[in-house]
């Protein structure tokens, strides 16, 4: 009986060896629980809008700045500052500002620079800074077709149409004196050249993109130019407040990035329809 007992123990602990050992067989892994993943970066922020800055122009000296029929700021000034400003990262809003306030509006800040083809002088550097010239000018006289007129000389005692605060103002009052009567200032050179097909004055005096663009776009009036090397050369640039050498090194270099890439020429061959010509001698002492 005894042994009887002890086969049906050792039967039975043999029978749950076994199952241990099976469960232990067919026990699943439990994989690894998997490694925490680095959090994504944070998104790059939004890069900063380009800062907007207000120009100044006197938008009556086409081709360079004029409005258009919709009253929109066009012409070379426009289409070239435009494109500096992609160049040199920032934005631009033009304001019509007549010539005559153009300088203190840009002196109290309320324009951040100007282009309005103005010419660069030593006198005018005192009180603001000038960009690298973009346009090379001289002065040119305009006259009636049946002129006799062939020199700047010859206009000593004559009555003579001027934009007030100009080169032509400036050159023509050194030439007849400060007290002359016979100068005629206006607000614009457009006007002073309808005061000469009026028959009010004998000869306007101006810079030549001026005179050479009014008298291809108004053939009725019968103008020619006269030429004389007595005119020193000029060249514009774009004015900046006293000490602002940030805003200037933004647009010298959009500057130079528009003359090199070709943009400045094709800008300067749709207004005038020609090449621009190869840079001129630094820029004179004159007065736009």
């Amino acid at each position: 009986m005894a042994q009887q007992d002890t086969r049906r123990f050792l039967k039975a602990a043999t029978a749950l060896v076994a199952g241990l050992v099976l469960a232990a067989c067919g026990k699943q892994e439990v994989p690894p629980a998997p490694a925490e993943t680095a959090s994504a970066p944070a998104s790059a922020p939004a890069p900063a809008p380009a800062k907007v800055y207000t120009v100044g122009t006197d938008a009556a000296y086409a081709p360079f700045e004029f409005q258009n029929e919709k009253g929109e700021i066009v012409g070379l000034s426009v289409d070239l500052l435009t494109a500096v400003a992609e160049k040199g990262g920032f934005q631009v809003k033009f304001v019509n500002t007549p010539w005559e306030g153009i300088f203190n509006a840009l002196g109290q800040g309320d324009r951040d620079l100007l282009i309005s083809s103005i010419t660069i002088t030593d006198e005018r550097k005192q009180t603001m800074d000038f960009s690298d010239p973009y346009f090379d000018a001289f002065q040119l006289i305009a006259v009636k077709e049946s002129s006799k007129i062939s020199k700047f000389d010859d206009l000593k005692k004559l009555k003579v149409g001027v934009q007030t605060g100009t080169t032509g103002d400036e050159v023509v009052t050194k030439l007849q004196g400060k007290t002359a009567t016979t100068i005629k200032r206006f607000e614009s050179t457009p006007l002073a050249l309808k005061e000469l097909e009026a028959g009010g004055v004998d000869a306007v005096v101006a810079d030549n993109g001026v005179v050479i663009h009014y008298v291809a776009n108004n053939p009725g009036s019968k103008f020619k130019t006269v030429s004389d090397k007595a005119f020193a050369p000029e060249q514009y640039g774009i004015a900046v407040k006293k000490g602002n050498t940030e805003l200037l090194g933004l647009i010298n270099k959009g500057l130079a990035a528009v003359k090199a890439d070709g943009t400045y020429a094709a800008i300067y061959k749709k207004t005038f329809g020609t090449e621009p010509p190869a840079a001129a001698p630094a820029a004179s002492a004159a007065s736009n």
